[in-house]
């Protein structure tokens, strides 16, 4: 039986972690068998000075003179994908800032570079629900048409990021200058429209409760229900260093894997639930697979600053293959390569 408000708020706040991990566990099964998905990625951050002063960021500067603020050139971009391409790479994942002073062509060019220097085979997933909006706002383009202009330059996918928590009071204490949540929906709905695959998001662990969760999963389900676009879901762990946001205490393991389980109970219709070990650390990551994670994302090749300079463990995100099946196989499960929509990736 599908959860409700009420069912899942009552599973969430059981003291039997034990039977939350079994309930969990059974749907992922019944969902991905014993396998445990990865693959040969890395990341590309063109920026992070924008224009949003999101309270939970450790990552954003305010313009390209402030200390530890980066912006990139279309040749710095080109050299980068080269450093970090490899034979096996199968993703470039693409997604920064909205730039008080890059219009949208730089965002266009951004990926018709990556497209020129790499492989027709790797698969561009870029811009976050967020971007998308400022480039239609900022061009006057409907989001439709920008995501078009993307798709045709390249881009197949669209990353889950922006969501954050979609209560609008909570969302205006920690976000109340950017894309709201029915924003974020439309424009993901949208992209399943025009056949591009994407993921969904959630911040969790700041000034949101339980309750706000769990109203979270239901709005993805809903949409889910109506376009059946997203592949995959990842829960976000805040994290508090070097942010407006630091007076927090983090969320506990206990609640992050509550977290996850209730994610994979609520979200049936969403395949994957995504555990991103770069946030959760090495460890964090292997546990949430025995409560509902079934993917724990790629190689990264350390090609990620967003959650280093928020203070997580991984400081230089890099894991090879080997390091993530071993993950998988101490839980009791295969680790599984794929590409960006989830097929399988022979081994060479």
């Amino acid at each position: 039986m599908r959860l409700d408000f009420d069912k899942a708020m009552e599973l969430y706040n059981t003291r039997d972690m034990n039977h939350l991990s079994k309930l969990a566990t059974n749907v992922r099964e019944e969902i991905n068998g014993k396998t445990v998905w990865y693959n040969k990625n890395f990341h590309l951050e063109p920026s992070n000075v924008c224009i949003h002063k999101c309270k939970f960021c450790s990552y954003r500067r305010g313009n390209d003179f402030e200390p530890g603020a980066w912006t990139m050139d279309m040749q710095q971009i080109e050299g980068y994908c080269l450093e970090k391409y490899s034979d096996d790479t199968t993703e470039v994942h693409v997604v920064g800032s909205v730039h008080p002073s890059k219009d949208i062509d730089y965002y266009y060019n951004v990926i018709e570079t990556i497209r020129r220097v790499l492989p027709p085979h790797v698969t561009i997933k870029a811009y976050s629900a967020v971007e998308v909006d400022d480039m239609s706002k900022n061009s006057g383009l409907p989001a439709k048409e920008v995501l078009m202009q993307l798709k045709k330059r390249g881009v197949s996918a669209l990353p889950g990021g922006g969501a954050e928590i979609f209560d609008p009071g909570i969302r205006a204490k920690i976000c109340p200058d950017k894309a709201d949540a029915h924003r974020w929906l439309e424009i993901h709905k949208t992209a399943h429209e025009l056949g591009m695959r994407t993921n969904a998001t959630m911040l969790f662990g700041h000034l949101e409760q339980r309750e706000h969760r769990v109203k979270h999963l239901l709005m993805l389900r809903d949409l889910q229900d109506q376009t059946g676009g997203f592949d995959a879901f990842i829960p976000l762990l805040f994290k508090t260093a070097n942010n407006p946001m630091s007076y927090l205490q983090e969320a506990d393991t206990t609640e992050v894997l509550r977290t996850f389980a209730i994610s994979r109970l609520v979200l049936d219709n969403i395949p994957h639930i995504k555990s991103y070990w770069p946030m959760l650390g090495k460890e964090l990551c292997q546990l949430t697979l025995l409560y509902g994670a079934d993917d724990i994302d790629g190689t990264i090749n350390n090609s990620t600053k967003i959650y280093s300079m928020a203070g997580s463990q991984e400081q230089n995100p890099t894991m090879s293959a080997a390091d993530l099946e071993k993950i998988a196989r101490e839980c009791g499960y295969v680790a599984m390569e794929r590409d960006s929509f989830y097929n399988q990736v022979a081994k060479k």
